[in-house]
């Protein structure tokens, strides 16, 4: 990949005692084969630590013909880093022991702390106790070790059976139990690491802390996290937003499914899964999400092997029609462009292929192209201006080496500052052979849909440097009282604004509402509808009647004073045979709005991500169709046009079949006026507005019915 740089000034030193140590204490190191403080010691030695070893256990005299000591404390010299293998009773001791002996970090690999609960719990926080008390970096507890690749370090304080190679990949995993396989995974595509950590409980040094190391490493590269959860959001938002302008972060993320959802009184209650906001989060951070642990090491594999692409189009070349259908299937479903090579490219593509290849994308030089072949015609597909990426298909004839081709088009690749994905359908053993043998050689890959999806990937990566990073605009609230209405409901134990409510919260943030009277249930219809004029529409009202029309809670279109009686009439029985006549607060006289397209709006609070806000197609089909888009805070006017043009539906607002094209902008500052009220309003906890009336002309659009519920207020301290 290309050098990436960045004019961020990250601080460092806090973990250089981690990751940079001159002199280790391993506690709990043993002889004794089969055990983490055997394996840990023996890694440490086997891979070149360039700095001094010192092992620590009272039983032992010496290991490995090596002065043993009984306590950190006895160790004569000074100590920037120690391991902890031992008993996980006895390591709140031994952490203070290295405070006092001025140790600058400790990876604890002890399990039996927050994990396990009980005194577990009570055992991790005296280990953050001590980590404030004497300033230590903490990697742990129940971690399996961490790992450092640079010449000038060598230090692999794991018990992994694997020895890693050097590379620009920096990667930190949740699961220690994951981090024997990913190593593995690492060597096997003949992958190199900068550095391996794994964090355990993260009760100190956290992945927002390495992200903000690794910032300004110039070896690492690439950075690949495995998360199980978040722990600041905040903190990782403004993090990975400012890195990955410069370096791509590629995420695995645990916890896609939940046993059971929670429940939810609201549209976009009901429509954010448990893993939406993550999803929300990582788009708008530029993070690459992948859904397994082979994706992201098919993505490695093509961000630390080629440059950033300059653009989407992409040229197959191969020996054989099937997998180059199977590609060109690929490339078309990931939306990316298949190149138009140019009279020039097909002319010189002719002038040394058979007369039986096709020269137009994908070009199929037939099952005896050879080394030679594929050499030239890479050289000239390369320098076509109009080709960004190519694929190179390789399926090994008969008499044909397969080492002998990948030679040549790691060659001609090496010419040219465009990436270049190999897919090899031949024997196992070629790749690991192929890539140690020519350092140089394009990404490998065994099929065509794994190269496919990986410059999908870093294609969506290059869209992500090249988008603006957007505004946030703010509007007047012009309504002094809106404080006071949410305090009244929270005071009153939260839950739903009424109608009345709801439209003085959204007239002050300047959403266009239809005219709308309540009535109480012993109340006149007909007085409202006077007020309202005709043609009218009559909803129920009831904070527990989420779908109207569902038990028949809504008349549209209603044109006269005896037809709303009617309504009515019929209103009233609807709602006793659906039996929500007890749920039934009022009704709502409402103006007919124009016609146009239906949207949602919304937001629901999540607990770990907070205000989630959602855009969509909206009507009585939204639960149905889920044709939505949702993200986190803060929303910025490019988020808001990534989620307008992110639904399925967008040509329609774009306007089909001689259709006007309803207003955009309008709706890019409703999501902004939407995002502003709930920054400005903590505790709404949900909102709906569904639908809300888009149309060509600005001035017909319509908020048509909302919700917004509010958290109650929390006693103060001392009340009960």
């Amino acid at each position: 990949m290309t050098e990436l740089t960045s004019n961020i000034d990250y601080p460092r030193q806090t973990l250089d005692a981690v990751f940079k140590p001159k002199s280790i204490a391993v506690i709990g190191a043993t002889p004794k084969r089969g055990t983490i403080g055997h394996q840990l010691l023996q890694n440490i030695f086997q891979f070149g630590f360039s700095g001094i070893v010192f092992p620590v256990n009272p039983k032992y005299e010496s290991i490995h013909s090596i002065k043993c000591y009984p306590s950190v404390s006895s160790i004569p010299d000074p100590v920037d880093l120690a391991f902890i293998v031992i008993p996980k009773e006895s390591v709140a001791q031994v952490a203070e022991e290295c405070g006092e002996k001025g140790v600058g970090g400790l990876v604890i690999l002890s399990a039996g702390f927050k994990e396990v609960g009980g005194d577990g719990l009570k055992r991790e926080e005296e280990l953050s106790e001590l980590q404030r008390k004497y300033g230590f970096r903490i990697i742990g507890p129940n971690c399996m070790g961490i790992l450092n690749t640079a010449p000038s370090v060598r230090l692999n304080g794991t018990f992994a059976p694997t020895e890693p190679e050097s590379g620009s990949l920096a990667f930190m995993t949740q699961s220690g139990a994951l981090g024997v396989a990913i190593l593995l995974a690492v060597k096997k595509r003949n992958l190199g690491v900068s550095y391996f950590v794994s964090v355990g409980n993260r009760v100190d040094v956290s992945g927002d802390d390495l992200l903000e190391y690794w910032a300004a490493d110039e070896r690492s590269n690439v950075i690949g996290l495995y998360l199980e959860s978040f722990g600041d959001p905040r903190r990782f938002t403004n993090l990975s937003k400012e890195i990955t302008r410069h370096k791509p972060i590629i995420v695995v993320k645990s916890g896609r499914t939940a046993a059971g959802s929670r429940a939810a009184s609201s549209h976009t209650g009901q429509l954010a899964g448990l893993d939406i906001a993550v999803d929300a989060l990582l788009h708008q951070c530029g993070v690459i999400r992948v859904s397994t642990l082979e994706e992201m090491m098919d993505l490695v594999l093509a961000l630390t092997k080629n440059p950033v692409p300059k653009g989407d189009r992409v040229c197959i070349l191969t020996n054989a029609g099937g997998p180059a259908i199977m590609a060109t299937d690929a490339v078309v479903n990931e939306g990316l462009t298949m190149a138009k090579l140019t009279g020039a490219t097909r002319k010189k593509l002719a002038g040394f292929l058979p007369e039986e290849s096709s020269l137009r994308n994908p070009v199929d030089m037939i099952a005896s192209a050879g080394p030679d072949e594929y050499g030239k015609a890479m050289e000239v597909i390369l320098e076509d201006k109009g080709v960004d990426t190519v694929i190179v298909i390789f399926v090994p004839p008969m008499l044909v080496e397969p080492r002998e081709v990948m030679k040549q088009v790691a060659e001609a690749s090496s010419h040219h500052k465009k990436p270049v994905y190999c897919v090899l359908m031949a024997e196992d053993h070629y790749y690991d052979e192929i890539p140690r043998q020519f350092k140089n050689a394009p990404p490998l890959y065994r099929f065509p849909e794994s190269a496919v999806r990986a410059i999908s990937a870093v294609n969506g990566y290059r869209i992500w440097c090249e988008r603006p990073e957007g505004n946030i605009t703010t509007f007047p609230c012009e309504d002094p009282a809106i404080e006071n209405i949410i305090n009244d409901q929270r005071q009153s134990g939260g839950g739903y604004l009424s109608p009345v409510d709801v439209n003085r919260v959204l007239r002050a943030y300047g959403f266009p509402l239809c005219n709308v009277e309540l009535v109480p249930t012993d109340g006149d219809v007909v007085v409202a509808a006077e007020k309202i004029g005709y043609p009218l529409v009559l909803k129920v009202h009831g904070e527990d009647i989420i779908h109207k029309s569902d038990v028949g809670g809504v008349i549209v279109d209603i044109p006269d004073e005896r037809q709303l009686l009617g309504a009515k009439a019929q209103m009233d029985r609807s709602l006793a045979d659906a039996g929500v006549t007890d749920r039934v607060e009022g009704f709502l006289v409402q103006e007919v709005a124009k016609s146009g397209k239906e949207v949602i709006l919304g937001m629901t609070m999540d607990e770990t991500f907070g205000p989630l806000l959602m855009f969509g197609m909206g009507g009585k089909y939204v639960e149905v169709l889920k044709d939505i888009a949702f993200r986190v805070m803060p929303v910025t006017d490019v988020d808001a046009i990534e989620m307008i043009k992110g639904i399925r539906s967008y040509p329609l607002l774009e306007g089909v079949r001689g259709e006007e094209r309803v207003d955009i902008d309008f709706i890019v500052e409703s999501i902004q006026r939407l995002a502003q009220m709930v920054n400005d309003i903590p505790a709404i906890v949900e909102l709906d507005m569904n639908p809300v009336i888009v149309t060509a002309d600005r001035g017909a659009c319509r908020v048509v019915d909302s919700r917004i519920r509010v958290a109650p207020l929390r006693p103060s301290a001392g009340q009960t």
